[in-house]
């Protein structure tokens, strides 16, 4: 056992996501807040300001800026984030005059909440992805074997035939609606946070919603009026479509469990893991891990709503419990969606 299965490499085979653990990387990370401060710096010089020259200088830092990642480390253990030392290495880098244009008007709640945004925008075309496949594979396994007659099961008791189609369906429908649903909940995530120190945009500029415009449009971000450094709905509301991306695949990784039991025989499992002491079974062992993972992503989402309590202006405890849950749950997600692929083409439901 260790601290998390998703970055284990004797588990990475099992629960790994490249793709998810490289966007929740520290690279990523630092790479979405450099484009912040290029952005905010191109925006405040359309709109006079700053001096054009100290803008280009800023993209020019940021763009060939290579993190001191012990020194950012250090900075984190002192301020519980690692903005304020990235904020002093880059300012080191441009000439005095220039070093008040960078960063002005912002706050690190800025940063880092717009790196999220920017890498939940990747998540979330990701996963539609993978839920097309599925829903896809789900299609072509109706097509062939749909026909075919068996058991409905009511409250783990025999009730009366059906088509496999008709489980199929059910299987089906709900990830079909958390792709759709993923539209809405990238259009309230995915925005430009701009706030400032209070959140009230105050030192932003004259013209702070037009930069705030500005930016968004360069960073691929909505953006509205609101006020979000307090209200972390948007945050809870990330994880629960995590975990209805979860919970829909591990409903159906939870029947074909139990359709592909001794005795039941409704699918077989080509693909699966062996025992340590009875050498004649096949362990479900991606089934199985689907259905913990649902249930490990069901577990978060009250952390979430306890995260959702900020006390004020901005919370520290709070922020820190988000950083602590969201990832983990995108990891969840992530490793459900790429093993329930991998048990339908390795499961045969019959002709």
């Amino acid at each position: 056992m260790s601290a998390s299965l998703f970055d284990n490499p004797l588990f990475s085979e099992l629960v790994g996501d490249r793709e998810v653990q490289q966007l929740f990387s520290p690279e990523a990370d630092i790479a979405a807040m450099l484009d912040f401060e290029a952005a905010l710096a191109n925006a405040q010089a359309a709109y006079r300001e700053i001096d054009e020259s100290d803008a280009r200088a800023i993209v020019e830092v940021a763009e060939a800026f290579k993190p001191d990642i012990a020194a950012l480390a250090a900075g984190a253990a002192r301020d519980g984030m690692i903005v304020p030392a990235l904020v002093k290495a880059l300012r080191e880098k441009l000439d005095e005059p220039q070093r008040a244009s960078l960063h002005k008007g912002a706050t690190s709640q800025d940063l880092i909440d717009t790196s999220l945004a920017v890498r939940l925008g990747h998540v979330f075309t990701l996963f539609e992805q993978r839920l097309a496949e599925i829903e896809d594979a789900l299609s072509v396994i109706a097509e062939n074997s749909g026909e075919r007659e068996i058991m409905g099961v009511t409250r783990m008791r025999a009730a009366i035939p059906i088509q496999l189609s008709h489980r199929l369906s059910e299987w089906r429908r709900p990830l079909a609606e958390c792709r759709i649903r993923a539209g809405g909940v990238r259009k309230l995530v995915c925005v430009l946070h701009l706030g400032g120190a209070v959140g009230d945009r105050r030192d932003i500029g004259k013209e702070k919603l037009d930069i705030a415009n500005h930016m968004a449009a360069a960073l691929d971000l909505g953006f509205d009026s609101t006020r979000r450094q307090s209200s972390r709905g948007w945050v809870a509301d990330t994880g629960h479509w995590f975990a209805l991306v979860s919970g829909s695949l591990g409903k159906m990784a939870q029947d074909i469990v139990l359709m592909a039991q001794d005795g039941v025989g409704q699918v077989r499992l080509t693909e699966g893991g062996g025992s340590s002491a009875m050498a004649h079974k096949v362990n479900p062992v991606a089934a199985e891990v689907v259905i913990a993972l649902a249930r490990f992503n069901a577990t978060q989402i009250a952390g979430l709503h306890q995260a959702m309590i900020h006390e004020m202006e901005r919370s520290g405890a709070a922020w820190a419990l988000e950083w602590m849950i969201l990832p983990q749950m995108a990891a969840a997600s992530g490793a459900a969606l790429l093993l329930s692929k991998r048990i339908l083409e390795t499961t045969d439901f019959g002709a």
